[in-house]
């Protein structure tokens, strides 16, 4: 691997159930010598690419830095798109007074661009956090609309189950995402959070592919489909005319 490959894998180790990580993990997560890990991760903190944390009874630790958050708000994709959602996030905010995510898919996983509200609910999505695309709302909402290598690729890397409504057969991936095509919408039941669920729906970009997608969160006694499932699709189809006529 090259210093540039080895100092990815060690950034890429971070995730949001262990931000904050020791020497001896980091070594154990990339599978690079400890020796190694020591001497990039110093270069990294004196770039402000990772920052030293205590990492209570392991002793020191680390955490990603500043410079990257700081790099990540240029990233013009990303912030094209969230620039001509927010306001019809707002609006669909208004309506629903439940939590909107945007979210795009990066790889197998879906990674959340835009978050506004709150669920009232335990949910442990934020800005930037990934979570598995088969057990979202909007991570099946792109899914459905994606390439059938793209499906492919998450069934290959594993259908894990965050919750025991998770759905995790190659079997019932595929009747779900032919479902959800039907109706132009997806459906979070408890899939990836207990008590949590979600109606999401497609955006689609200038080139007719899909690029987000768009859902409402909240407890599951407050989702109504019959309700929020117009209310997200027309806030979904809204956005995607403002990225075609955007050219986006």
């Amino acid at each position: 691997m090259s210093l540039l490959a080895r100092a990815a894998a060690i950034v890429g180790a971070f995730d949001d159930r262990d931000p904050v990580l020791s020497l001896a993990e980091l070594s154990r997560r990339t599978g690079l010598p400890k020796s190694s890990v020591h001497r990039i991760v110093a270069e990294l903190v004196a770039l402000r690419v990772l920052e030293r944390q205590d990492a209570g009874p392991s002793g020191e630790g680390y955490r990603l830095g500043m410079w990257l958050f700081e790099r990540g708000e240029l990233v013009p994709a990303h912030r094209t798109l969230s620039e001509a959602a927010l306001p019809i996030m707002e609006d669909l905010r208004e309506v629903t007074r439940q939590r909107i995510h945007l979210a795009v898919l990066e790889g197998v996983d879906v990674v959340y661009v835009e978050i506004l509200g709150s669920s009232g609910a335990d949910v442990a999505s934020r800005t930037g956090g990934r979570f598995p695309a088969h057990a979202t709302g909007v991570g099946k909402a792109i899914l459905a609309y994606s390439p059938a290598a793209t499906v492919r690729a998450r069934i290959d890397a594993g259908l894990p189950r965050l919750t025991p409504r998770t759905i995790t057969t190659p079997g019932g991936l595929t009747r779900e995402l032919r479902k959800i095509r039907s109706v132009g919408m997806a459906m979070d039941l408890e899939e990836s959070h207990v008590g949590v669920s979600c109606v999401a729906a497609p955006v689609f970009g200038a080139d007719r592919k899909v690029r987000a997608g768009l859902s409402v969160t909240g407890p599951t006694k407050a989702v109504d489909p019959g309700t929020l499932g117009p209310a997200v699709r027309t806030a979904a189809f809204t956005l995607s005319r403002v990225l075609r006529e955007s050219g986006l």
